[in-house]
């Protein structure tokens, strides 16, 4: 695997952040922020490059590599496989009201299924519902290929996310890279860190990803109690306080996080779902439990790998950067801390975290996580 990596920020020119590498045939990862990302001479520059790429762009709430987490930038991360393929497919979905279960679905069942080791996936992110996109990725592949990855985001902004494959960056685009490779060795792990507080409430009103009513009350109304003055900064404020639900029936409890707000119902819109019946609790955190909890990822990702990995993808969510602020580098360094400095480190902050449960095969929608993928071939 041969790997380089460049970064610019807006008007400014292309850096390489190591050595300049010659590649054939790359995957080519271009994680960035959304306007710059929307400028139309992106892609021309991206293939100006790498003139035989595969070209995915993602628009972000934050860019990581192993230098710094970068808001106002875009980071080309440029990859060729010397044992191991991959192919891309794509998808779109044009606004709220469509299928995000057949969409999952159909987006993976159109990848050849031998030898098909993982599937990473970046998503539209500002309407898409996650955990439906998830359900369907799993009935697709009944559930025996690892699928991780994450929601595009757009800072804390909530405006619209951009992705697209070997094309300028459009809204509603999910890709999915499937690799594939008799020595490809791909493992994961997530943690969060989040802590659950004040009194557990039952939802009573919700379809799908969107909250109506907690034990009989507006949702939303509760919740701006809850924020206090912070409420005036919805939907963003929201992300420092998720709602951890309990789903009847289920093992594990989920983490989920606002996308949305709407004032005439006083409704939330959520990542995935948040069935009726199920029991949510706030919750908070400090940076010393986000950065633990990134280490433990890294640390369980490595457990029974038989070989070093040579890249990591970072998932993490924009909830964790916004408590960690000034500090947000420090997630990604207890990372490189774990899995060493000559794995190279390419991901970027989402709206939503993609991967199954620690020693599960099946993928879930996350939030408030921080998801360690290990590769190498």
């Amino acid at each position: 695997m041969k790997i380089t990596q460049l970064k610019k920020q807006k008007n400014t020119n292309w850096e390489y952040l190591g050595d300049k590498i010659s590649l054939n045939n790359p995957l080519v990862l271009v994680f960035g922020n959304r306007f710059l990302l929307e400028e139309d001479t992106i892609y021309k520059e991206v293939k100006e490059i790498f003139p035989t790429g595969n070209i995915v762009f993602a628009s972000t709430s934050g860019d990581i590599t192993a230098e710094s987490v970068d808001d106002n930038s875009v980071t080309i991360t440029a990859i060729e496989f010397e044992k191991s393929t991959y192919e891309i497919k794509t998808s779109n979905v044009a606004n709220l009201t469509e299928d995000s279960f057949k969409t999952g679905e159909d987006i993976v069942k159109q990848f050849n299924t031998e030898n098909l080791k993982f599937i990473f996936i970046v998503s539209e992110g500002s309407f898409i519902n996650g955990s439906q996109l998830t359900k369907g990725m799993n009935s697709g592949t009944n559930n025996n290929v690892l699928i991780t990855g994450g929601l595009c985001g757009d800072a804390a902004r909530f405006e619209k996310t951009l992705a697209s494959y070997n094309e300028t960056p459009k809204e509603g685009e999910i890709v999915a890279i499937g690799f594939y490779g008799d020595t490809l060795e791909v493992s994961f792990s997530i943690f969060g860190g989040w802590t659950p507080f004040g009194p557990e409430r039952t939802v009573t009103k919700s379809e799908g990803n969107v909250l109506y009513e907690l034990d009989g009350l507006p949702a939303l109304d509760l919740y701006k109690t809850y924020l206090g003055e912070k409420s005036k900064d919805l939907p963003a404020a929201a992300l420092l306080y998720p709602m951890n639900v309990k789903i009847e029936n289920e093992d594990h409890s989920i983490v989920r996080t606002i996308l949305t707000i709407n004032e005439e119902d006083q409704s939330m819109i959520f990542a995935g779902d948040i069935p009726v019946n199920s029991k949510v609790q706030l919750m908070m955190t400090n940076v010393d439990n986000i950065a633990n909890a990134s280490e433990q990822a890294a640390k369980q990702a490595l457990v029974n790998r038989k070989n070093n990995p040579e890249i990591a993808f970072l998932v993490s969510c924009i909830g964790r950067k916004l408590v960690l602020d000034q500090r947000v580098e420090e997630e990604v360094e207890e990372v490189i801390s774990v899995v060493g400095e000559n794995t190279v480190i390419s991901g970027f902050y989402s709206y939503g975290e993609i991967a199954p449960f620690n020693g599960e095969n099946n993928c879930q929608l996350h939030n408030q996580t921080m998801t360690v993928t290990l590769i190498s071939e």
